[in-house]
This record gives structure tokens, sequence and C-alpha cells, in this order.
């Protein structure tokens, strides 16, 4: 019993921590979630725009995206809609993080496919619990 303890204790911390891809362009807004993030124990790649986006999933290849909704070279909404649309990604949640706190936003974003929107400035408590919450949820799916 005690060896099958150990066993998956060494797995549990051989796994390679969570990857995060943060689309922020808000240079403080992004720092702080990217530390905030690391500290949670999560690895985090992150963009101050869009330009970059589908080039770094697929080198990065993250179990889940923080996306604003408002970058200075492309609209998140376009962004959101074009990745919800490629069926290689379907696996992984996207997350809104947006200063747009009108309720058509957020219905808009859900529509086009994002599993959680969050209103700046953040509860970084709640994101945290989501985010775990979201690796539950899909397990098997997002790793």
């Amino acid at each position: 019993m005690t060896a099958q303890l150990l066993v998956k204790n060494e797995q549990y911390w051989l796994q390679q921590p969570r990857r995060i891809l943060l689309v922020e362009d808000h240079q403080i807004n992004r720092m702080l979630l990217s530390d905030y993030l690391n500290y949670c124990g999560y690895h985090i790649k992150s963009l101050s725009g869009g330009i970059d986006f589908f080039s770094t999933i697929e080198s990065f290849d993250p179990h889940l995206i923080l996306l604003d909704l408002k970058l200075p070279d492309l609209d998140g909404y376009s962004l959101l809609e074009e990745f919800k649309q490629k069926d290689k990604y379907a696996r992984i949640p996207i997350f809104i993080v947006s200063a747009l706190a009108f309720k058509t936003d957020e219905e808009r974003a859900m529509k086009l496919g994002a599993s959680r929107y969050f209103v700046k400035p953040i509860n970084l408590i709640n994101l945290s619990l989501a985010i775990k919450e979201a690796f539950t949820s899909c397990s098997s799916l997002c790793i």
C-alpha cells in the first residue's frame, strides 16, 4: 500500500505544469496575471497582441487560454471565433479577461465559444478557482 502511494506521489510530481497562454495588451495586467499564475504553479506564455496567436498555440500547446478582447492589432472576438472554428483546438478552454463589462459583451463572447468571462479588475482567487475547475473537468482531455 505504501509503495502504491509513493508511486502515485512520484507520478504527480513528475507531471509537467499546465500551460496557460495569456493574451493581454496592457503590460501591468499581463505582468500581474503572469506572475500570479506562475506562483500558482502554471507555465505561462504571454502575448501583448493577437498577431502571433495561432502560431503560439501551435508551438506552446496551451491547456487553457486567457484572452483579452481589446487588443491593439486584432479584435479578440475575431480571434475567439476563428479559434473555435478549428476542431483541433476544441479541447482548449478560453477564458475571456476584459474591461468590457456590459452583459451584451459577455453574451457575445459566450456565444462565440468562451468558457468563462471575467471583467477587470479580476478577482485572482475566483480566476484561480475557475482554472482549477476547468482542469479538473477536462483532466484527461487537456493533457
